[in-house]
């Protein structure tokens, strides 16, 4: 009789039984996600005397200043390589100041923190990583906690803490990835829900890897291709970054594939698995290999100058998802006695060529890869 005969295996699928009784890891990223949120309000409070940011804009996600959420470490390709039309000599406001136009600048270099560049280019890889680790504020990481309490954590269970790490990470870190590479650089992003998806992909690989075990499978099916169109529609609200949901989704189901445990009832199901495991793994790794490579050495618009369009969706306001996202204030550049063309606005997306050839200040917007958009507007 065998250990874990699979008539138990069944009924423990049924039932929601997994590989262990408790999702150690979810506990643990939770706890260090909540301790680095408390982090992000204790520093904002030392910079701008309150832990919420309200000036230069209020952030409604109760949470820091957008600058502080780039020097903690959101994902910022200017951060991280030379961006052509964000030079490295261009100012932005500092973590203390309050005034909108700034009154208080910092160079590139600052903003970014960590030690800066030390004397040589942006080179802070680690962005690929730390955003997930990093929220907008109290409202981003409660909504990001249940999810990942409730959802990740019975994936956990099911999964055992190893294969579930692998999964969350690698999920998470190939969304930062892929917003890296198309979505526009001038867009900080934080947040772990690319990670959080990663976790989602396994109930549609639950699903059908164990169709005939499903209570009314093709309901659920229905109900996941709904919550899917949801998430991918969510994504074209103005400041999302869809792309590290969908790389999140995606690294998710390859990840999964090859780790979530199946049953399998004859040689031919297993077989079948067993080739799915065998091809998703030189996939996975070709698709970390070519998008790391193209963010650093690549013109990533040059390569795909439509997959802009599934993250943004073409309006006047974004200058039809053209350019490099960068908000700008009109005020802030005559205050400071920069010349600015007169055919640019209040909150204009500027093209790269213009940033580098007329010296702007920077005023960025905020995108977390939940999705919110926070401008540096005074009219907002």
């Amino acid at each position: 009789t065998p250990r874990y005969p699979l008539e138990q295996r069944v009924q423990d699928k049924i039932r929601g039984i997994g590989r262990q009784k408790y999702p150690y890891a979810v506990w643990t990223l939770t706890v260090a996600m909540v301790a680095v949120m408390i982090f992000e309000l204790v520093r904002n409070a030392q910079e701008q005397g309150t832990p919420i940011s309200f000036h230069p804009v209020v952030n409604p996600m109760l949470g820091p200043s957008e600058t502080a959420l780039v020097n903690f470490g959101a994902r910022y390709p200017a951060c991280m390589k030379v961006v052509e039309g964000i030079p490295l000599d261009i100012q932005f406001g500092c973590l203390n100041n309050t005034a909108n136009p700034p009154t208080i600048l910092c160079s590139l270099e600052e903003v970014c923190g960590f030690g800066g560049f030390h004397g040589g280019n942006p080179n802070q890889w680690f962005r690929f990583i730390t955003p997930i680790f990093i929220h907008a504020g109290l409202v981003h990481i409660l909504l990001n906690m249940l999810a990942q309490l409730t959802v990740s954590a019975q994936v956990e269970r099911e999964m055992g803490s190893a294969g579930f790490l692998i999964l969350y990470f690698s999920a998470g870190i190939f969304g930062n990835v892929l917003g890296g590479n198309f979505a526009l650089v001038g867009a900080p992003s934080v947040g772990a829900s690319g990670a959080i998806f990663g976790t989602v992909a396994v109930t549609w690989i639950d699903l059908f890897a164990h169709w005939k075990y499903k209570y009314r499978p093709v309901r659920q099916l229905v109900l996941l291709i709904i919550e899917l169109i949801v998430g991918i529609g969510l994504g074209y609200i103005p400041g999302v970054d869809n792309f590290a949901h969908l790389g999140g989704f995606f690294m998710g189901l390859l990840v999964a594939t090859t780790l979530y445990p199946v049953i399998s009832t004859s040689r031919r199901h297993k077989s079948i698995m067993w080739a799915f495991r065998i091809a998703t793994i030189p996939v996975a790794i070709v698709m970390f290999v070519i998008l790391i490579r193209n963010f650093y050495t690549g013109n990533p618009y040059s390569a795909c100058s439509g997959c802009r369009y599934l993250s943004c969706f073409p309006t006047s306001a974004n200058n039809h998802c053209q350019g490099y996202g960068l908000m700008i204030s009109h005020n802030l550049m005559s205050d400071v006695a920069h010349t600015a063309p007169e055919s640019i606005s209040p909150r204009q997306v500027v093209p790269s060529n213009d940033l580098s050839t007329h010296g702007y200040l920077l005023h960025f917007g905020l995108y977390d890869s939940y999705g919110l958009c926070y401008h540096t507007s005074p009219s907002l």
